[in-house]
């Protein structure tokens, strides 16, 4: 998708803070970060919104989950929590429509979230 931002961190065109990387995802911080530890975990394949993913993708969210497990340990947050949430479509708040994932962590979360 040649104007989905997303896909230009992917690519390498935008620079961005990456936190994890392999050949399914990538992983960077948020530039907007809403918790001490705030990254972003999209699939490198360009979906719009969860409403577009396919069986074919389905091994993606189990691997982002393992990742998202991954970023917390690294970052020293796994054992106190966090939380990983996914927007889908306008009403929710997506404003970039490339899948994303976010991770936050390293304050206590409120509920309900907003």
């Amino acid at each position: 998708m040649n104007d989905c931002i997303f896909c230009k961190i992917v690519e390498k065109k935008i620079p961005a803070r990456i936190v994890y990387e392999d050949e399914l995802v990538l992983a960077f911080e948020d530039l907007n970060a809403q918790a001490p530890v705030h990254a972003l975990i999209i699939p490198k394949k360009h979906i719009a919104t969860l409403l577009d993913a396919r069986d074919e993708d389905l091994h993606l969210f189990g691997h982002i989950v393992k990742v998202a497990n991954t970023i917390a340990r690294d970052r020293g947050i796994a054992e106190r929590g966090y939380r990983l949430v996914a927007n889908c479509n306008a009403e929710s708040g997506q404003s970039v429509y490339h899948i994303h994932f976010h991770i936050l962590g390293g304050r206590h979360m409120q509920w309900p979230p907003g």
